[in-house]
């Protein structure tokens, strides 16, 4: 795994062995970065069930002012930590940075209380976590609203034959991208869907 562009281009990160933990592929990395371009440069990201953060870092190299990432799982916040500690990036401070949260993306979503709303969220819950899909979604569109800034975008990493609805209480798909056996779907407040 590497990053793709920006500051930290080529480095490589370190993910946690076994399959509790499914890196999004360089590939699908590429395009949705291709897609979100025009957002990133200051962005604040949210990378929720952030895995080794290869999402969130990669925003990071392309500008993103801060990113939040959520995780509970020991092996994976290892190798998150280890590959933030090997680029050298800061927590969060006056010029950007990062901040980790070792718990589960409910509790986080319901408790968190960022200083600015996120322009950009990303999920990526495990493949056999589907119930997660609704749950994170349903909250952002809904109880935790509030986390989103003005224009947000919320994209869903998930398996292509897995569908999600077109609609999550205040938000409403805008785009469904397709890649191999994985998908991204793009939501947004208000959208029609």
């Amino acid at each position: 795994m590497r990053i793709i562009a920006g500051t930290f281009r080529s480095r490589t990160l370190v993910a946690p062995a076994g399959l509790a933990t499914r890196p999004t592929s360089d590939r699908l990395r590429e395009t949705l970065f291709n897609v979100l371009a025009p957002r990133i440069g200051g962005a604040h990201f949210l990378d929720l069930y952030a895995g080794s953060g290869a999402v969130g870092i990669e925003a990071l190299s392309r500008g993103a002012a801060q990113v939040e990432f959520v995780e509970r799982a020991e092996p994976a916040l290892c190798g998150l930590r280890a590959n933030l500690a090997r680029l050298g990036v800061a927590r969060i401070g006056a010029t950007g940075g990062f901040r980790i949260h070792g718990a589960g993306v409910s509790a986080v979503l319901r408790k968190i209380k960022p200083a600015v709303g996120f322009d950009v969220v990303f999920l990526d819950p495990p493949y056999d976590g589907s119930q997660e899909y609704a749950a994170t979604l349903g909250l952002l569109g809904g109880d935790a609203r509030s986390l989103l800034a003005d224009g947000a975008v919320v994209i869903a990493e998930h398996r292509k034959k897995e569908r999600l609805e077109e609609r999550y209480g205040e938000l409403g798909r805008t785009r469904l991208l397709e890649q191999g056996d994985a998908a991204l779907s793009f939501y947004a407040v208000g959208a029609t869907g």
